[in-house]
């Protein structure tokens, strides 16, 4: 991979928005362990974002707390007096506890303290879905508005489909939104589609490996796109014509006297007329008309194309604020069913660790390489309930495995050991720290494969 290949605009751009995406989590999330411990009576040392081994990027003491910004950008912490945490502090723990310090609290308390960030986490989640159902609605595109039908890629091909169906229902149950196919396909392992060709409906066995398929290969989306004809619907400034001009409402349909129908076939046919001038075919109202236009050396021969959207037709529905809440909740609930999905598949091994994880260069490819407010705020949402689920697994040094101590504490009325809690600890940091370094491994072993 040449560094001089990558786009570090788009780079940029995506690494913007994940690091205001990660670091309104990981503040909120610990502002909800912050603002029990607080309220209980605990004394809160510090207040990070990102870990500060060493030394830290930032620091400011306000009262009895430390506010900073450390400089490993993995996560972020408050460290309460009198509590085994990642600061593995053992000095305080070695003194008289104090009526101040987390482990002089009752139970309950230190329990609510301990999940108070995965609360957070879920609610923000919830506030995010409904704000963005409420301020930008939902565009559906209808399967029914596929009038040309989808352009399939290979792994699509293996699969049994074809260029120009539609596919019409999942394991019998029909499909209304076209946007959801390949989700639902991954996330509900569906055993059969439903496609609409030439006519008449066919029925496509899904093989049983085809999930694991889909991960190995990365392919999310992109499966199934749309067909739709290539319609002029501006002409930038800075085209170049030699003979004639493109106009506003023209289908382009051949270039270089070789025909298509679809505007995937006219990008694979352009890209082979780069720095060349190439004559183009078109239908103007009833006249079909011929265009002498130079292709850059991008391939672009500066037009703007009439938006697929557009041509198909989409459905905006706008919600109030009050119809715009159980779409959040649902949203949220949805959101984690698949999560958890994509989880059992991994365990089961239908799906491998090696396919499937990612560290922070995965996460941040997520975003888009535009700054797109809605996609930012979906995916915070997504990454919310995601890192409410993550905390919440019985996992020494996670909140999980905090919350299961002290409710074994609670339903037994034996306290677990310092030394016992310390080893915890230090078992639960070292699983977790090896995951992060492995899935990192994963990103840079992909990025230079």
């Amino acid at each position: 991979m040449s560094l001089l290949a990558i786009d570090w605009g788009s780079v940029g751009v995506k690494a913007g928005q994940f690091i205001l995406s990660f670091s309104i989590l990981v503040v909120l999330h610990e502002l909800g362990h912050f603002l029990p411990a607080k309220w209980f009576g605990c004394r809160v040392e510090k207040f990070y974002l990102f870990f500060d081994p060493w030394f830290s990027l930032f620091k400011k003491k306000k009262g009895e707390t430390e506010y900073g910004l450390g400089w490993i950008p993995f996560g972020g912490y408050v460290k309460i007096a009198g509590m085994i945490d990642e600061s593995m502090d053992k000095e305080q723990l070695k003194k008289p506890a104090e009526s101040w310090e987390f482990r002089s609290k009752p139970a309950w308390q230190r329990l609510i303290i301990m999940i108070g960030g995965v609360f957070v986490n879920v609610v923000l989640a919830i506030v995010i879905f409904i704000g963005i159902t409420w301020y930008w609605g939902d565009e559906q595109l209808p399967t029914k508005n596929l009038t040309y039908g989808v352009h399939v890629d290979s792994l699509g091909k293996s699969l049994g489909l074809q260029d120009g169906d539609n596919v019409i229902a999942m394991d019998g149950k029909p499909i209304e939104n076209f946007g959801t196919i390949e989700s639902e396909l991954v996330l509900t392992e569906a055993k059969s589609l439903t496609v609409l060709r030439n006519g008449e409906k066919k029925e496509i066995t899904v093989p049983e490996q085809f999930m694991q398929k889909i991960i190995k290969e990365k392919k999310f989306s992109g499966m199934l796109i749309p067909q739709y004809p290539v319609i002029v619907d501006s002409v930038s400034n800075t085209a170049v014509f030699n003979a004639g001009e493109l106009k506003k409402g023209d289908t382009l349909i051949a270039i270089n006297n070789q025909a298509f129908r679809y505007y995937h076939e006219f990008d694979a046919l352009k890209k082979k007329a780069t720095n060349q001038v190439a004559v183009l075919t078109a239908i103007r109202g009833k006249d079909t008309v011929q265009i002498k236009a130079l292709v850059n050396e991008k391939g672009a021969i500066g037009f703007f194309q009439k938006s697929p959207l557009t041509i198909l037709g989409t459905e905006h529905i706008q919600y109030d604020l009050w119809a715009s809440i159980p779409i959040g909740f649902n949203r949220c609930w949805e959101t984690l069913d698949r999560y958890v999905t994509g989880l059992k598949q991994l365990f089961t091994g239908k799906v491998n660790a090696s396919d499937s994880l990612g560290s922070v260069i995965s996460i941040g490819n997520t975003f888009p390489g535009v700054w797109d407010w809605e996609r930012f705020w979906t995916l915070t949402g997504i990454f919310s309930i995601v890192l409410a689920f993550m905390n919440i697994l019985p996992i020494p040094a996670l909140d999980g495995g905090h919350a299961l101590f002290t409710l074994y504490e609670m339903i037994s009325g034996r306290k677990p050991g310092d030394k016992f809690m310390e080893y915890a600890q230090m078992t639960g940091m070292i699983l977790l720290m090896g995951l992060m370094a492995y899935a990192l491994g994963l990103d840079f072993w992909r990025l230079f494969k």
